[in-house]
């Protein structure tokens, strides 16, 4: 059986390291360069780098920080955020990630998912998706609608047709991110995640509510999740990488145990 991953999220404004709540309501919060080197010294699994308003303001990745972190971290590295080409996916990669994350740009050319997997392999492509809970219709038989531009801009677009459309294209993993319980500490969206993660055969992640051990057991066990997004839980110092593995542990879920 395969180790469940913990991944710390940084979400990155201007260069600095910011968290809110529902997309809304950011504080700076620190340095990000330090902030990933301490996570990746605490045991994360991998590290991973949103530029929260890069497509939204229509520009690239802040590619000097992404050097920065990739040059102080020894595990894998995932970055997204205006990533919106080839040639995007390129410069980022080759700025020290092993992953990049499209979200908004796969959404508006979903050739991009495998143009990107055919230059670079699967593997290296992972699918942002910002999903919004809404009443069940014709169009979205989910429940669960895509959601682009940081949240700003509804796509119509049913959350689990998208994800099957998205392995279909070549995609090697999908992170599923809940806009409702992102920053609320309340738990992931569990429904929305075992949904996805049930009907594709690459591993799904699960982001966005994460408040306690127990809601990552929760997304292992409930959500059926092969790794978990963390964010303020470890960046406000209530529970460390460590405290999550050992609960995990405790339970006998296979986590990657450094000590």
């Amino acid at each position: 059986m395969l180790s469940k991953r913990i991944i710390p999220c940084l979400d990155v404004r201007d260069g600095r390291l910011t968290k809110g709540v529902k997309f809304a309501g950011n504080e700076d919060i620190g340095d990000p360069v330090a902030t990933a080197r301490r996570y990746y010294e605490e045991g994360a699994d991998e590290i991973v780098f949103y530029d929260i308003t890069a497509s939204a303001e229509g520009r690239g990745i802040f590619l000097d920080v992404v050097e920065k972190v990739a040059s102080e971290i020894f595990i894998p590295f995932s970055v997204g955020g205006g990533i919106s080409s080839v040639a995007a996916m390129r410069e980022v990669l080759l700025a020290g990630a092993e992953k990049v994350s499209v979200n908004s740009a796969a959404v508006l050319k979903p050739e991009l998912i495998s143009m990107g997997a055919d230059a670079f392999g699967s593997q290296a492509i992972v699918i942002g998706m910002d999903v919004l809970a809404v009443p069940k219709s014709q169009n979205i038989p989910s429940g669960y609608e895509i959601v682009i531009n940081g949240g700003r801009k509804k796509t119509g677009l049913d959350a689990l047709s998208w994800a099957l459309q998205c392995q279909r294209l070549g995609a090697g993993e999908i992170c599923v991110n809940s806009i409702d319980a992102d920053g609320t500490k309340n738990g992931y969206e569990l429904v929305i995640t075992s949904m996805i993660a049930d009907a594709v055969n690459i591993p799904v992640i699960a982001s966005g509510g994460c408040g306690k051990p127990e809601h990552i057991y929760d997304a292992f066990t409930k959500g059926h999740a092969q790794a978990a997004i963390v964010a303020s839980i470890v960046h406000f110092g209530e529970y460390s990488i460590m405290d999550c593995k050992r609960y995990l542990d405790q339970l006998g879920v296979k986590a990657r145990m450094t000590w």
